[in-house]
């Protein structure tokens, strides 16, 4: 466990004393419809399908991505959870029922890698720079909802926030970089010596169209 002093500590108590104030019944389930973004009863369904569409696709590539980078990241933020051990800005009054602790923001790390990576998945098979801003301002737009919601509900501070959306960001990054190598090599060790031979010496013959 570590004791870590908050730097912003006043910032984020000032926010979160902010958002308390104001809240009221209606903005609650304003908010409540924003974090199901980010809850495990829409996350947990969303990696159930995406996992059977892989088994039934055979893109066993994908399958591992998936599985590393969404179950793999939430369970290095709970590990963090653990670690830091930060208690919520609030666990007492009328629109607040919140347990566990608060840094860094499992809601809002959750809708960082699940949308970032199905963004990954899908910016190579968009052909129009249109469709890709729109998927790319869409994936932001629902993990900023859900990171403000939990500040506004009192869940989370910013800080636990912002840390769980740079953690999130830095994972996907992390395994896309080596992911590729790590997921190439079983790929080719299965490829014939020979083969990979005559590849390294003329990489040009494979883009040719073979006879048969």
């Amino acid at each position: 466990m570590l004791a870590l002093a908050n730097p912003f500590g006043g910032a984020d108590y000032g926010l979160a004393e902010w958002f308390h104030e104001r809240l009221t019944p209606t903005f609650v389930s304003v908010l409540h419809a924003f974090t199901e973004f980010g809850s495990g009863e829409l996350i947990g369904p969303a990696l159930f399908a995406l996992v059977l569409f892989f088994v039934w696709k055979r893109s066993w590539q994908s399958l591992v991505t998936l599985i590393v980078v969404v179950p793999g990241g939430l369970l290095l933020n709970e590990w963090l959870k653990l670690v830091v051990h930060r208690q919520r800005p609030f666990v007492e009054g009328p629109y607040v029922d919140w347990s566990g602790y608060s840094f860094a923001s499992g809601h809002t790390i959750a809708a960082t890698l699940l949308y970032g990576q199905l963004l990954l998945f899908l910016l190579p098979l968009l052909k129009t720079r249109h469709w890709r801003v729109v998927c790319i301002c869409s994936a932001a737009s629902l993990v900023f909802v859900v990171g403000f919601s939990r500040i506004a509900l009192g869940a989370h501070f910013l800080t636990d926030v912002l840390a769980a959306m740079f953690f999130g960001i830095l994972w996907l990054m992390l395994w896309t970089v080596l992911g590729k190598s790590i997921l190439r090599r079983p790929a080719l060790a299965a490829v014939p010596v020979s083969d990979r031979a005559n590849r390294a010496v003329d990489p040009v013959a494979d883009a040719l169209p073979r006879k048969g």
